[in-house]
């Protein structure tokens, strides 16, 4: 019992203290921290198709870019509530993935993962070259979020309330993910990555479940599109591009794609590696891919992973 009620408390004071980081932080941390809640919630719509469901997907960015396009070209046309833009940046990302998954699912392993890339890099060629509705490599910019929706009205220009914004939707959006991933449906995803034969002699249609969970993690993945662009204030064609794709693959690795907020730790490694980096060096691809490296292979459980796995340790030794 003490474990979970720890873990709780923990979880509370984390919580407390995003809340509470526009007022006891530098104004520059805010950014980084927004940026840490969109990949995050990128990166765990992703895990549940990896972590829980065992499927190396190479082509996660092109809902991610889809939901994108679709909040900007809603604020942009019709200057739509953001609330709206990303119900329909959920619902865009949702179909899409429905559509490749109906394909893609039925291939296991490397032939999956491949022809997910074919599907990511087929998105990324029509936001590049149909210009007349994407804008092309410019992409789709000079947008402005009027209001938030549901009579809410919030300055959301300002960094710190788009901020909140995102942490809201963020906590909201992993909360159902969450309880997805703990439910009878998540614990099938589960059996199937452990031994998907078995699973198929019960009579379970792993090739459903398949299909259901790439969809669910499509829409939540355009979601994370949908706050992106705002922040970013465009939406361009390298949102939808490989190397997008990979940084929830190395994100999930890094973290701990064993357990639901992995992907979280590992995006705010990431993103604030990065950060760090590039405020010292050029060069600094070569310096962060030797970091990460070393990081893997040394967190071979993910860094959240062997952080539980020593204070389990040390907790077992003082007992």
């Amino acid at each position: 019992m003490k474990a979970p009620i720890a873990q709780g408390a923990g979880l509370v004071v984390l919580l407390a203290l995003l809340v509470a980081l526009p007022w006891i932080a530098p104004f520059f941390y805010l950014f980084v921290a927004t940026q840490i809640l969109i990949l995050g919630l990128f990166a765990v719509s992703f895990n549940l198709v990896f972590g829980y469901t065992g499927m190396l997907s190479f082509g996660h960015a092109a809902f991610f870019g889809t939901g994108a396009y679709a909040t900007a070209m809603l604020l942009q046309s019709l200057q739509w509530p953001l609330l709206a833009c990303l119900a329909v940046s959920f619902v865009a990302g949702t179909v899409l993935a429905l559509v490749i998954g109906y394909f893609c699912v039925r291939l296991d392993e490397v032939y999956f993962a491949m022809l997910t890339l074919a599907f990511g890099m087929l998105v990324y060629g029509v936001a590049h070259q149909w210009r007349s509705v994407t804008n092309g490599s410019d992409g789709i910019s000079g947008f402005s979020v009027q209001s938030l929706g549901l009579g809410l009205h919030l300055p959301l220009g300002n960094p710190s309330v788009y901020y909140h914004v995102v942490l809201a939707i963020v906590v909201v959006a992993a909360f159902v993910l969450h309880r997805i991933c703990g439910s009878s449906f998540g614990l099938i995803l589960r059996a199937i990555r452990q031994n998907p034969e078995r699973v198929t002699f019960c009579g379970v249609n792993i090739r459903l479940y398949r299909l259901a969970a790439f969809t669910i993690a499509g829409g939540f993945a355009g979601l994370a599109g949908g706050l992106m662009a705002p922040f970013l204030r465009i939406a361009s064609p390298d949102l939808a591009h490989w190397s997008m794709s990979a940084e929830p693959i190395l994100m999930t690795i890094l973290g701990g794609s064993s357990y639901f907020l992995g992907p979280f730790l590992g995006s705010a490694i990431f993103v604030l590696l990065e950060t760090w980096i590039t405020s010292l060096t050029e060069a600094w691809m070569l310096f962060l891919g030797i970091i990460l490296a070393l990081m893997v292979m040394f967190f071979r459980r993910g860094v959240l992973g062997t952080l539980l796995d020593w204070v389990a340790r040390v907790s077992g030794k003082r007992a």
